[in-house]
């Protein structure tokens, strides 16, 4: 399984970004769960935000409902996250994810802080910087 962010970059306060994950090598006969992760500098591991590979239910961190949205296109096997109205506390390294559920839903929701054992699979990650 590979996973490949990309759209990260330097942007001004309020302003907005569009993070893609490119999905590759895996064939999942079970739902799973993409969830895009981020760590600020000397923090630890926060949760953002997950989608679940069936139906269209979509979950959010506090910090970030209402100005991001997460999306993703099964034809393409690309994840995205819509950033808009950013802030200076959203300067993270941002990690996409992957967690095969191994049963035909999903049962438990995404922890707020994560481990990195939490997924089977991650990507390099993709610097968002938030400064004027």
């Amino acid at each position: 399984v590979q996973l490949v962010e990309s759209g990260g970059g330097l942007v001004q306060p309020g302003g907005s970004l569009r993070l893609s994950c490119a999905a590759s090598g895996f064939t999942f006969s079970s739902a799973y769960m993409m969830s895009w992760v981020r760590q600020a500098p000397g923090k630890g591991l926060e949760w953002v935000s997950s989608i679940y590979s069936y139906g269209s239910n979509t979950y959010y961190a506090d910090s970030v409902k209402g100005r991001f949205t997460i999306s993703r296109d099964n034809a393409k096997n690309t994840l995205y996250l819509q950033m808009n109205s950013l802030k200076s506390e959203d300067t993270a390294q941002y990690y996409c994810a992957i967690k095969n559920c191994g049963a035909p839903f999903c049962y438990s929701l995404p922890r707020r802080q994560p481990s990195w054992g939490d997924y089977n699979n991650w990507g390099q990650g993709t610097q968002v910087t938030v400064s004027s």
